[in-house]
């Protein structure tokens, strides 16, 4: 009988997942990885022995320590957990479970709470990035109480800002890894980005669809998906990632006209199944391509003027709104975006041992 480990439940912007302090974890990576398998459930579609959610959005992990650099509080290492597969990954970022790190960390006392709200810095390990997140922390305990509403999670929560620096390039070594604004693979024009996320940001039509269906249609489109994971494949080491087959990144997605008032329409593959909306780091990546002249999502957004640039993102059940600061040379010099998250559950998490 296993004697489980400590660990926290939470949801993080669209996302839901385990948090834990990496002091409860096993040192050795390839322990740690077969305990979150066991957690999770994995390989099963169902998830059904384990906490995961049958869902790659509610099949995530961050590891939480503190840190030892002057400039952050707290180290966030993301752990993406295949639902089918017995793969625990680490090449890529997430920011919706990244806006459950700040709450996390004061809950377990690794940041002190301040009276009305706390700036936690966070030094994101997946990319080398640092991001603050600020939490509310009425009389010195954190609240998940609120008014603020993101699209994909019902009723409203306390709000958490979080605002990234520096994250060009932070998994593929530059903006552009290609140096090109746009490529062709597969006769189609992308743009390989990676602002805080690797994304492939190509136009709908030309991969057969208006980019206004449903989830399940885009996943019930065999031929639409065979074609995003030859694009993807070859993507991969163009972008420095390298062979790409049994990661999550990049992502791929596609952009359309908006029809609700936002700056275009996406629909994103992460990378085998349709995200139900966007990720947060996906669509700074994406809102980025978007101010980006020539680019297959400069060509239909709807761009604001100004150097700063209020962007909504919109997807299959909302919008996500990015805004973008402008450098004199016109280049993105930073990304802020609102989230929320909630306390789900706060115990030990038991697993069988094989």
């Amino acid at each position: 009988m296993s004697e489980g480990v400590r660990c926290m439940w939470m949801r993080g912007g669209t996302s839901k997942g385990g948090y834990f302090l990496a002091s409860d974890l096993p040192a050795d990576t390839s322990e740690r990885d077969a305990l979150l398998l066991r957690v999770m459930g994995s390989p099963d579609p169902r998830q059904i022995d384990g906490m995961g959610g049958a869902d790659p959005l509610t099949s995530k992990v961050a590891v939480v320590s503190p840190s030892d650099r002057d400039d952050a509080d707290v180290d966030y290492l993301f752990l993406q957990v295949f639902v089918d597969q017995a793969i625990v990954a680490d090449a890529q970022n997430c920011g919706n479970i990244l806006a459950g790190v700040g709450p996390f960390a004061i809950e377990r006392g690794l940041v002190p709470a301040g009276n009305g709200d706390t700036e936690v810095r966070i030094f994101m390990k997946n990319t080398g990035q640092i991001a603050r997140a600020r939490v509310s922390t009425p009389g010195g305990q954190v609240s998940y109480v609120g008014d603020a509403r993101i699209d994909g999670v019902p009723g409203s929560s306390a709000p958490v800002p979080i605002t990234f620096e520096d994250t060009a390039g932070s998994s593929c070594g530059a903006l552009l890894p290609t140096g090109n604004t746009v490529d062709v693979i597969d006769g189609v024009e992308v743009t390989l980005i990676d602002n805080g996320m690797p994304v492939v940001v190509m136009r709908a039509e030309d991969m057969g669809i208006t980019g206004t269906e449903s989830r399940e249609a885009l996943e019930a489109n065999e031929a639409l998906r065979a074609k995003l994971e030859s694009i993807r494949l070859l993507a991969g080491p163009m972008m420095n990632l390298g062979d790409v087959s049994e990661k999550s990144v990049p992502k791929m997605s596609m952009v359309s006209r908006a029809t609700a008032g936002g700056v275009l329409s996406t629909r994103t593959f992460i990378p085998h199944r349709c995200h139900a909306s966007i990720g947060v780091l996906g669509a700074v990546s994406v809102a980025t391509a978007a101010v980006l002249e020539g680019s297959p999502a400069r060509d239909i957004a709807n761009l604001p003027d100004g150097p700063r640039k209020t962007l909504s993102v919109e997807h299959p059940i909302g919008e996500m709104t990015v805004i973008l600061d402008m450098d004199e040379g016109g280049q993105v010099g930073s990304a802020a975006i609102l989230r929320t998250a909630r306390k789900l559950f706060d115990g030990t998490a038991f697993t069988h041992e094989n």
